[in-house]
């Protein structure tokens, strides 16, 4: 992690790791927020790691944050996904909204007060569709005015800002969305729901009934339908896999060091379990490389809207949010075989109860089922290449 290393801050990513790592048991078993590793992030400037150096932040490409999201994943998933959900957010304003002197504000005082970003894009009786909106914006002058019946906002209580998709008005189509950048002191939130899962248990995702009205300006201008496809989808899935390869790297550790272990017993004897284990590291190479491909295809083309507007690239970025997923669930149960029942065992440093828990939220939180459903149809009408974008 050094390349990726900020200096002029108090901490570096490997302190941050180090801060999930010492608090991630304490935030599963209470389903609490892991505010320590926030708080470390902060101190870091990970918050802003993906702005443009133009406008202070760090300047990360999509594979950058991918490696961070790697490294915090290997220590505390739930710390993982928040920085992945955060630099969703934050990639949708930096790359959409910077023609508005609102937003380009907004994202400077993600640099110096090192906001947290959350989004509310899922809405109650839309059937989990994020491209269609039952809410409004309604606009009053200068002054906008929302709300929404969220099921899902994932650490909402705890962000400074919330990125809320609506119609563009009272009088749009379902379809036609905008996001708008919801500040702190313009929100009001209402839980409606609890958040006691098996697990992501630190991401603390209830539902809420969320009331905003703010300053016009922090509609985002560009069209959400290009905001999604172009950087909020393939950020997701990719930060996403890297998170999730994360928690695949301690599993396939633990299971590493059971063989070790098992060898240092019978010196000069192979064991039964190292042929398990080779197995295991190649489908750990096929989740890197998923997600590794992924992530330097999007670098590669980050300033080519018609590429990431594609049918191809979205069934292609939407084939790594189901492949990744799927190879997680299968790395931690392969490693827990390894380990047998010193990884069954919640009293053993090779446990692997939270790494298998947190591996069947990935296919979950946003259904694998959904999404496939979705490929289906854009397959009916794609005429290129598998993969091939265009």
């Amino acid at each position: 992690m050094t390349t990726l290393e900020r200096p002029t801050h108090a901490l570096s990513v490997d302190d941050v790791v180090a801060v999930a790592a010492e608090h991630a048991d304490a935030v599963d078993r209470d389903a609490r927020f892991p505010a320590e590793s926030v708080e470390a992030m902060r101190a870091a400037g990970l918050l802003s790691a993906s702005i443009p150096a133009s406008l202070g932040g760090g300047g990360y490409s999509l594979t950058d944050l991918a490696r961070v999201a790697r490294a915090l994943g290997g220590a505390c998933a739930s710390t993982a996904m928040i920085f992945a959900m955060h630099h969703t957010q934050v990639l949708s304003l930096s790359r959409h909204g910077l023609s508005s002197p609102a937003v380009a504000d907004l994202l400077r005082r993600i640099v110096s007060e090192q906001l947290l970003v959350a989004s509310a894009t899922t809405e109650i009786n839309i059937g989990g569709d994020v491209r269609t909106s039952g809410c409004a914006v309604e606009l009053d002058g200068d002054r906008y005015r929302l709300t929404k019946n969220a099921p899902v906002i994932s650490y909402g209580e705890y962000a400074d800002v919330v990125l809320v998709t609506a119609r563009r008005s009272v009088d749009s189509a379902p379809s036609d969305q905008v996001l708008v950048a919801a500040l702190r002191e313009d929100l009001t939130l209402e839980k409606t729901g609890t958040w006691d899962t098996m697990g992501f248990r630190g991401t603390c995702s209830p539902g809420f009934m969320l009331h905003a009205t703010g300053s016009a300006d922090h509609v985002v201008p560009a069209p959400y339908a290009d905001i999604s496809a172009q950087s909020m989808l393939p950020s997701a899935h990719v930060l996403w896999g890297g998170a999730w390869t994360g928690i695949a790297d301690a599993a396939v550790r633990k299971a590493r060091t059971s063989v070790q272990k098992a060898a240092r017993k019978t010196p000069g004897v192979t064991p039964p379990a190292a042929a398990r284990l080779a197995e295991l590291m190649v489908v750990h190479q096929q989740l890197h490389d998923t997600v590794h491909t992924a992530a330097t295809t999007f670098d590669a083309h980050a300033d080519d809207a018609r590429f990431l507007g594609s049918i191809g690239f979205a069934l292609s970025i939407n084939a790594v949010k189901v492949t990744a997923s799927n190879l997680l669930i299968d790395i931690v149960a392969r490693a827990l075989l390894i380990c047998g029942i010193a990884g069954y065992r919640e009293d053993s440093e090779l446990r692997m109860s939270r790494h298998l828990r947190d591996s069947h939220g990935s296919a979950i939180m946003v259904s694998n089922e959904r999404i496939l459903a979705h490929n289906a149809q854009l397959t009916l009408v794609h005429k290129g290449v598998p993969g091939g974008g265009l």
